[in-house]
């Protein structure tokens, strides 16, 4: 009897981590096509000339601002847009190193 009853536990632990690694597998592709979209509301890689991180805030430094949609970047979340010359400084929370590190990957 005790072995049965270990038996199910540990299927239901297989059948729990599965389950973990399907959805961590599916919001990474999330994540990937919504760096994507930023990429391309920012005017495309090219138009991206440097990009840092700081805590929630995402700046990134463009070759034409007239470029960027800013509607569809704060539709991507980001909770704030400061343009000053050819910098956009976004406010993007815990995602801002993450997207810094896809966007040069990328580049």
């Amino acid at each position: 009897m005790e072995l049965t009853h270990i038996l199910q536990y540990l299927i239901i632990a297989v059948v729990l981590i599965v389950i973990s690694l399907v959805i961590v597998k599916l919001n990474h592709k999330n994540f990937n096509l919504e760096v994507n979209k930023l990429v391309s509301y920012l005017g495309g890689k090219d138009n991206i000339l440097d990009t840092e991180a700081n805590m929630s805030r995402f700046k990134v430094t463009l070759k034409d601002v007239t470029k960027v949609d800013k509607e569809g970047i704060q539709k991507l979340g980001a909770k704030g847009i400061v343009e000053i010359d050819n910098q956009l400084k976004i406010i993007f929370g815990p995602e801002a190193r993450a997207l810094k590190k896809y966007i040069n990957e990328i580049k």
